[in-house]
């Protein structure tokens, strides 16, 4: 999308588009453009290279090691990375934790983890959701004691994206039973060696076990491991979801959803001709590429608005829906393009160096497997219906 960009802003993006051609390993763009599956090496290798480059704290100040990047730097990045088909930044330590941290977090706290962050001593997870507390985050039951200079830990978390991976988790934990429920939560982080702590993977129905249990059996953790004050944390998680919302907005991740789209739409037939000149399919695609425009340019404005430091408000919650709602329809209609081949879904396929032959075009599974991994983007980062009901009553005032 040409947003007009400034000739500055031109050589940032041609400065970018070189050091993806001369440092994105072409194994790794293979893998992410073939839809196959990444391991944790993968993301730590692509990690290690933006960080040596100073490119992996992109939404830092460069006081903690970060780009200092304005919102339209950001954007360009975000836009190539994808485009040149570079893996995702876990987002975890560096789009969540880090600004939490540098916003809420110790002098001591910030020294010692933001630079683990940066250089991949620490792998981070999020420990919010649990089985009664997901949209509703105010329900968290997962209780931390104090007992002398620990809190002891006992409680369960869920849908754990990569906990499998992690060295470290950020927990939401109750302190407290009195008063509002939001007023006895506190924000803790945890390390994941810790005796007493067990993880479970859960296999979705792509074949892939993304997310995982995560249960918490008389866990110690010590008391210098609180982030700002007890029975404060549930600031600290707004403040990290209105971040999380933003980015699963996922303009870059739609924008190469799109592409691929038409890529497919425009290999397979219909009635004796590609299928993207159906009117009536091709009518479907036009509009959602009309959706994501819009939503990138409001993307980019909410970005900028919060460039002073400041998390964006209910703004996030417009984003998290139309974005994810934008990639789902996308998926769908690439899932629809590969037709009856996206039937027999073999997860086997999506492994790298896999002997399963491959059933119809090369597109079909990772299409399908797009399709079946994110119906949770409706879901996660708290459910669309919740955002609407944040939407209607901070905007709308309904």
């Amino acid at each position: 999308m040409n947003l007009g960009y400034t000739e500055e802003q031109k050589a940032f993006r041609d400065e970018v588009r070189a050091f993806l051609n001369d440092n994105l390993p072409k194994r790794l763009s293979d893998k992410v453009a073939g839809g196959k599956r990444l391991t944790k090496a993968d993301y730590e290798e692509w990690h290690a290279i933006l960080n040596a480059r100073g490119w992996l704290g992109v939404n830092w100040p460069t006081q903690y090691g970060g780009t200092g990047w304005d919102a339209v730097q950001r954007h360009i990045f975000e836009e190539e990375t994808t485009a040149a088909h570079a893996p995702r930044i876990v987002p975890f330590g560096v789009a969540m934790l880090g600004p939490v941290l540098m916003a809420f977090g110790s002098d001591a706290q910030k020294a010692h983890y933001l630079p683990r962050i940066l250089n991949g001593e620490d792998w981070w997870c999020q420990g919010y959701s649990e089985p009664g507390a997901g949209s509703d985050l105010a329900n968290v039951q997962t209780t931390a004691v104090r007992d002398g200079d620990d809190y002891i830990v006992n409680g369960q978390k869920t849908w754990t994206t990569l906990g499998q991976h992690a060295d470290w988790i950020f927990c939401l934990v109750r302190t407290s039973k009195e008063g509002k429920r939001q007023e006895g939560i506190s924000f803790l982080l945890i390390d994941m060696k810790t005796p007493g702590i067990e993880v479970r993977p859960i296999v979705l129905i792509d074949g892939e076990p993304e997310v995982n249990e995560v249960w918490f059996k008389d866990v110690r953790v010590p008391a210098a491991n609180l982030v700002g004050e007890e029975n404060k944390g549930w600031t600290y998680a707004k403040y990290l979801l209105t971040h999380e919302r933003t980015n699963i907005a996922g303009v870059g991740f739609a924008r190469a959803g799109l592409a691929s789209l038409k890529r497919i739409a425009g290999s397979q037939s219909h009635n004796g001709k590609p299928l993207i000149q159906n009117p009536f399919f091709a009518a479907k695609v036009a509009q959602v590429e009309i959706d994501l425009m819009a939503m990138a340019t409001t993307n980019l404005r909410t970005i900028a608005a919060a460039a002073s430091g400041q998390a964006p408000g209910a703004e996030s919650s417009m984003l998290k829906v139309k974005g994810t709602v934008i990639r789902q329809q996308i998926n769908a209609l690439a899932k629809q393009a590969v037709g009856p081949y996206a039937a027999p879904f073999v997860s086997e396929l999506l492994d790298e160096g896999t002997n399963v032959d491959p059933v119809g075009p090369a597109e079909a599974m990772p299409a399908t497997q797009a399709y079946f991994n994110n119906r949770k983007l409706s879901i996660y980062g708290g459910s669309n219906e919740v955002q609407r009901a944040i939407i209607s009553k901070a905007i709308l005032e309904l």
